[in-house]
């Protein structure tokens, strides 16, 4: 096989704040949510936020996860939508200079890329507010059907859900690899998407998926329960297998037969964005490379754990192999 992974999500220049409770609260933002906004919107929280601490770095959740499997020495395929801007430049830069494969070397088309405004408040909690841009339009004209069929899997974001022509092409891409025999992975992404889109799931869905990655809430919305118990047995009915992230609990998987508790590794996070983006990436990778579910587990929760003691949803390009040799070291 050609690819590890064949992903697809939105392509978002990620704007990175560290900011107060009360700004949120000022500014009318739901803390914790990903939340849709149009350009004016975001522009206007920027106004405010001008001559703040900030970073700029290439994001969207699965071009994170897809990042990270590239970093960590795998091969990854990308299927996104920007537009032919400056911000556009800068991010297919980003994913080449990852080395990751895209749709991007074609032409890009007129508009305006889109941005994710991420505000952290000082319990290193992750608020974004997105506006989308050219990537809502994100179609089954921008896939790859060749390159999604030489990869042993394809994964896809939840946020794409929100879009009318992203979701019917997310179900396209499942039905496809289900077709070539590719296992199918998904990520529910926030808890937004679960409260908010849940039909729009369920179509992605389909029949089930190989593997689905989320988190408590996600799995406590999904399931309409109160306990992660029950949660799990909601996620067997649609999942050949999953994971469930527990933030400072470490994570529970479930491979097809046996529960695994994945312990965490204690850090003082300073930023949460991009956590489970890489938890996905560092797993994947994990599984794709000889690793048991477990042990993919533990080397996703060691991922995770250096990601959150940084601003941004990303280690530096050299953090990678230094994190895998570590944890092959502990082995």
């Amino acid at each position: 096989m050609k690819y590890d992974i064949y992903g697809m999500g939105n392509a978002l220049v990620d704007m990175e704040f560290e900011v107060s409770d009360a700004f949120l609260q000022t500014m009318g933002v739901e803390k914790g949510f990903m939340t849709l906004v149009d350009e004016d919107r975001q522009f206007e929280l920027l106004e405010y936020l001008r001559g703040e601490r900030s970073a700029r770095s290439g994001g969207g959740s699965a071009a994170n996860t897809v990042v990270a499997n590239a970093l960590f020495g795998g091969r990854s395929f990308y299927t996104c939508l920007v537009s032919n801007d400056e911000m556009g430049d800068f991010y297919t830069q980003e994913l080449a200079r990852a080395g990751v494969d895209t749709n991007l070397a074609e032409r890009r088309a007129e508009g305006v890329t889109g941005k994710c405004l991420v505000m952290v408040t000082p319990d290193a909690e992750r608020t974004m507010n997105t506006f989308l841009g050219i990537s809502e339009s994100l179609s089954v004209d921008q896939l790859r059907p060749e390159a999604l069929r030489d990869s042993e899997f394809v994964y896809s974001e939840g946020y794409l859900v929100t879009s009318p022509t992203a979701r019917p092409a997310v179900a396209e891409a499942m039905r496809l690899a289900r077709e070539a025999g590719v296992k199918t992975a998904l990520s529910f992404s926030d808890p937004s998407m679960v409260k908010y889109f849940r039909l729009g799931l369920e179509e992605i869905i389909g029949e089930g998926v190989d593997l689905l990655f989320c988190n408590r809430e996600e799995a406590l919305l999904w399931g309409e329960c109160r306990t992660l118990a029950k949660a799990v047995d909601s996620l067997r009915r649609i999942a050949g297998s999953f994971v469930v992230t527990l933030g400072g609990e470490g994570a529970l998987i479930f491979d097809g037969y046996a529960l695994h508790e994945v312990d965490p590794y204690p850090v003082a996070p300073v930023d949460t964005n991009g956590a489970g983006d890489m938890f996905a990436g560092a797993f994947l990778h994990g599984i794709t490379h000889g690793m048991t579910y477990a042990e993919a587990g533990r080397f996703a929760s060691l991922a995770a754990s250096k990601v959150v003691t940084v601003f941004g949803p990303r280690l530096k390009p050299e953090e990678y192999a230094k994190t895998l040799a570590e944890f092959r070291g502990g082995l």
